[in-house]
């Protein structure tokens, strides 16, 4: 049974913002529509602003008040509904993971391609657990126990499962040459990094390239971001992670992260260079 919840979440933002438009563009007014599905308007108004998901009855009511009759848009709209409702693993560890990071692990699960630039440290989805374990502790500064530590961890990694899954999303990564060199724990550490890196290139869903510092500027010096192209009928999606909590970015500023993209994808190494890089860095380490 899906369990049901109250948290705003990135599905209800989208759906609200579809259906107020579909409702303005009907001039139907917020207290109209309200009435006719038989909820107060602050009730749609909470709909519509995303603080709490569509129910499916309140979908299919309000299309028909507002006319919408095709079925691509009809279908598309009640599948954001059902999964602004569906609970996933991840929902588990909504307190450890946090309200702000909770979206990307579905992001992650939906994606078609998943695009991300990295300038310090590898990419999430690809550290293996001794690196991550390292990063998380370093990034905490003691501040939280270990037992805490280990638990992001374990969800670091089952994240990663989405590598395997059957519906697997295409991961393309660019890296800063200098992380390669940026020690993170010990050097058998950054060796099993490597060496995952590598083995990890191999996958044919899995393309990682390298900007070489003797590249110089380029338009991904604001640093680290994820691309998500998503299936209809879902917007494309730019996630930053900043000091302050996540931010989630659509259309139109998204398009500004697809330009950076675009002359990140003219500044790299291909990907053949780019992992003989990475194994001449492997052979250096002592």
């Amino acid at each position: 049974m899906v369990k049901a919840r109250t948290e705003p979440n990135l599905r209800s933002q989208w759906l609200g913002e579809k259906m107020r438009d579909l409702r303005k563009a009907s001039g139907v007014s917020q207290a109209d529509a309200a009435d006719y599905i038989q909820r107060d308007a602050t009730m749609l108004g909470r709909y519509e602003n995303g603080t709490f998901p569509f129910r499916r009855v309140d979908v299919l009511g309000l299309l028909t008040l507002y006319g919408v009759d095709d079925e691509a848009l009809r279908a598309g709209l009640l599948e954001i509904c059902d999964e602004a409702w569906r609970k996933d693993w991840w929902d588990e560890h909504r307190k450890d993971l946090g309200t702000d990071f909770i979206d990307v692990p579905w992001l992650e699960s939906r994606a078609d391609t998943i695009y991300s630039y990295q300038h310090l440290l590898v990419y999430g989805l690809l550290q293996t657990r001794s690196y991550a374990e390292a990063v998380i502790t370093r990034l905490e500064h003691g501040a939280t126990s270990s037992a805490q530590i280990q638990r992001w961890v374990d969800l670091r990694m089952e994240r990663q499962q989405i590598l395997l899954a059957e519906r697997s999303p295409r991961i393309e990564v660019v890296l800063e040459e200098s992380l390669l060199d940026r020690k993170v724990g010990s050097a058998q550490v950054m060796r099993e990094q490597l060496e995952h890196l590598l083995e990890s290139g191999k996958q044919k869903n899995i393309e990682i390239r390298v900007v070489p510092t003797s590249q110089g500027l380029h338009a991904g010096i604001n640093g680290s971001f994820e691309l998500f192209a998503m299936p209809d009928p879902y917007p494309a999606v730019a996630y930053v992670e900043i000091n302050g909590g996540a931010l989630y970015l659509e259309a139109p500023k998204v398009k500004r992260f697809e330009a950076v993209w675009d002359d990140l994808d003219r500044s790299c190494l291909t990907a053949k260079q780019s992992a003989d890089l990475i194994a001449a860095r492997l052979k250096e380490i002592r």
